[in-house]
């Protein structure tokens, strides 16, 4: 696969990803919308279906759409160490696509909300308690259990008679928002489970430099990059597992 085609893939999936994902939660936490106040479960279910869509879309590249999972794959061997910056640059810019093109989508929602200053959550994770150790381990377990998952979920084998045993396979990419799902529902309320550093530092980025939301929040740099570390190392450690298991 060419690096082109890499980049071109990634930045689309990364962007319908984050665009679903962001919108599901602007549209519980704007006021004039018709799905304000919906809930946590709301935003867990979007979030899921979004990573599906995006990682449909996104197949010619192998849909990775995640630092923390091209990062894992390259430690295993799954994927070349010289394409990783290549997914790097597509994720990241189509995670700020993706933003941008949320802010766009609610625009008016935005311009009529009357506390601006709470809107930095729709496109970055933030802790419930700000602890740097702690949000950090939350960060780093989440990402573990997705990369591990993707790493060792079983796939296509040929049982006895050559009848083929699909394993998870067979769900395709609706495998990967089902975990994304209860990673959400069951890890995600101490930081609001990134998992992602793309998910979180392009939104970020494009919230703090490229969206004209007046009265808007700082973009909390001091946190920022502990959903970006966090996720790496988990998928680093997923693969390290991946490595010394008998599979």
């Amino acid at each position: 696969m060419s690096a082109g085609s890499i980049f071109v893939w990634e930045t689309l999936g990364t962007a319908i990803l984050i665009l679903l994902g962001t919108a599901v939660v602007a549209n519980h936490v704007l006021r004039n919308t018709n799905g304000n106040g919906a809930g946590t479960l709301f935003i867990n279910v979007g979030w899921a279906f979004a990573v599906f869509t995006g990682a449909s879309v996104a197949a010619g590249s192998g849909a990775h759409l995640n630092p923390a999972v091209t990062l894992g794959l390259a430690i295993s061997g799954k994927t070349p160490w010289a394409d990783v910056p290549v997914y790097f640059a597509g994720q990241f810019l189509g995670a700020i696509i993706g933003a941008m093109l949320t802010w766009a989508t609610y625009k008016l929602q935005f311009d009529a909300h009357d506390e601006p200053g709470g809107t930095l959550g729709i496109f970055s994770t933030a802790p419930t308690i700000r602890n740097t150790p702690w949000n950090l381990v939350t960060e780093i377990i989440g990402t573990f259990v997705l990369v591990s998952w993707i790493l060792l979920s079983p796939g296509v084998k040929m049982a006895e008679g050559g009848l083929p045993n699909f394993g998870n396979s067979a769900l395709g990419y609706a495998g990967v928002a089902f975990v994304v799902l209860v990673i959400g529902t069951s890890l995600g309320g101490p930081t609001g489970y990134a998992i992602n550093p793309a998910r979180d530092l392009g939104p970020r980025i494009a919230y703090a430099f490229l969206m004209p939301i007046k009265g808007k929040a700082n973009p909390d740099w001091g946190y920022s990059w502990i959903p970006v570390v966090g996720p790496l190392v988990g998928g680093a450690l997923a693969a390290l597992l991946y490595l010394v298991l008998p599979v």
